[in-house]
């Protein structure tokens, strides 16, 4: 789901957000007035008191949203069935200063699974930022373990975070590019 309205919103309570792009956690108290800029892969983008705040999935409820529901496999889960719900969860990870998720633009290098038992993996994914001193990247990491992680079976995840090969808009999707204007 992506907006770029300016939706009016009140914080029904209390609520720990993380500011744009600094990266710092600080809390909106309740009451606090503020506008959804973006609403992406479940989480906000909050405008708040001439500041951008990114409001994680589990917390819409402060703001009247729905929280996110965690992912569900079938009993009979192959490791394809796995792999394809870890990549879905992926594309549901976006930098809050862009509309595009991070698969699109090119910012994960690899992500694979490894059986440590019956019914038990680890993810192992590779991934990059679009600048190595982006505010936001340690949230954006956590946001792709947190994702992956409730995934049911897959009991590890290991985000390995790399700058080689550079990122550049040429490893963005062509969808990437035509929504951002780079085409």
């Amino acid at each position: 789901m992506y907006s770029q309205s300016s939706e009016p919103v009140r914080f029904e309570r209390d609520c720990a957000v993380v500011m744009i792009p600094s990266g710092d956690h600080v809390e909106i108290p309740a009451g606090t007035p503020g506008y959804i800029t973006q609403s992406l892969g479940g989480s906000f983008t909050v405008f708040v008191d001439g500041n951008l705040f990114r409001i994680a999935g589990e917390d819409a409820d402060a703001i009247g949203k729905q929280p996110v529901l965690p992912p569900s496999l079938a009993e009979d889960a192959s490791d394809t069935d796995v792999e394809a719900l870890m990549w879905s969860q992926i594309e549901t990870c976006y930098d809050p200063e862009i509309p595009v998720n991070i698969v699109d633009l090119g910012l994960i290098y690899s992500a694979k699974l490894e059986r440590t038992g019956p019914g038990h993996r680890t993810a192992y994914i590779q991934m990059t930022l679009t600048a190595p001193g982006c505010g936001m990247g340690e949230i954006i990491v956590d946001d792709v373990r947190s994702k992956v992680a409730i995934i049911p079976t897959i009991d590890s995840v290991e985000v390995e975070l790399v700058f080689d090969p550079p990122w550049n808009t040429q490893m963005m999707s062509e969808v990437a590019r035509l929504e951002t204007g780079m085409l």
